[in-house]
């Protein structure tokens, strides 16, 4: 078989989910902050090895909608961020199946093209800019905005934690109305998170502000991860500080798994947090 149609059967998952969201909207309707090239779509990389779809050079920052089926939606939306180390975005695995799954549960998800490579604080502004994008909106889609979560993957899970951390912190000058509105997530969800124990001594990373206004999280992680002790560190700091948490860490499943079969840590992960999510109280 040519190289071309095994690149092109590679990418038919990823074309299937792209078709089902039901909006794109982009972040920035000027200049993008801190940017000074032209804006394009994002690049898939040739590596699409485990059927990953990886997306580098966003320029453009932009949310995708999957809104719930109205018949059994909630009030609630989550803010989904992909990882990929802050150089790619596994925006398949860790985006477009993620929305799915929260849409089978009831919950209108948005993914988060958010910018790489190696822009960290260009990300932190983009999610905090999707978090008032959506609060703004909430009506358009039934949401409460007061019920707008965030959740992250490995990368994406250490720009969750930065944005439930750092809502308070202004990164951008505001573009319009929606960046009166808070950045705070009502709750975050770090699956397999990275980069939160880059304190001395592997203590919690130092920019990660955690108080009794932090929002609730659930965390899931395992032992044989590179970066497992992340997640335990991040739940030592929230149990300090009062926050509602609740973690689970698990011997084996390594990262990167997102939910798919045959990984042992990928089966157990998303029905406990679906059960976190449906008696999270949200303050």
């Amino acid at each position: 078989m040519k190289p071309f149609i095994i690149f092109m059967l590679m990418l038919a998952p990823y074309a299937m989910t792209q078709a089902q969201h039901k909006e794109t909207i982009h972040l920035w309707p000027g200049a993008v902050p801190g940017e000074t090239g032209a804006r394009h779509p994002a690049v898939a990389t040739p590596d699409t090895s485990n059927s990953v779809v990886r997306l580098t050079d966003v320029t453009d920052p932009v949310l995708e909608v999957y809104p719930a089926n109205p018949a059994h939606a909630k009030n609630i939306g989550v803010i989904v961020c992909p990882g990929g180390s802050y150089s790619i975005l596994a925006i398949n695995l860790e985006g477009y199946e993620i929305a799915k799954w929260l849409n089978q549960l009831g919950y209108t998800a948005f993914v988060l093209q958010y910018r790489v490579p190696k822009k960290e604080a260009g990300a932190l502004q983009d999610a905090q800019r999707a978090m008032r994008i959506v609060r703004s909106r909430a009506k358009e889609w039934k949401l409460d905005p007061e019920k707008i979560g965030m959740m992250g993957f490995s990368a994406g899970g250490s720009l969750t934690a930065r944005t439930s951390t750092q809502y308070n912190v202004k990164t951008y000058t505001p573009v319009d109305k929606a960046d009166s509105l808070s950045a705070r997530p009502a709750f975050g969800m770090l699956i397999y998170p990275a980069y939160l124990d880059k304190g001395e001594g592997r203590k919690l990373t130092p920019e990660l502000t955690i108080d009794k206004q932090t929002p609730p999280m659930f965390l899931f992680a395992t032992a044989d991860d590179y970066f497992g002790n992340s997640a335990l560190v991040m739940a030592g700091a929230l149990r300090d500080a009062g926050v509602a948490v609740e973690l689970h860490f698990y011997a084996k499943g390594g990262h990167g798994y997102g939910l798919r079969p045959g990984n042992s840590a990928a089966e157990v992960w998303p029905s406990l947090a679906a059960k976190w999510m449906e008696h999270l109280n949200i303050r």
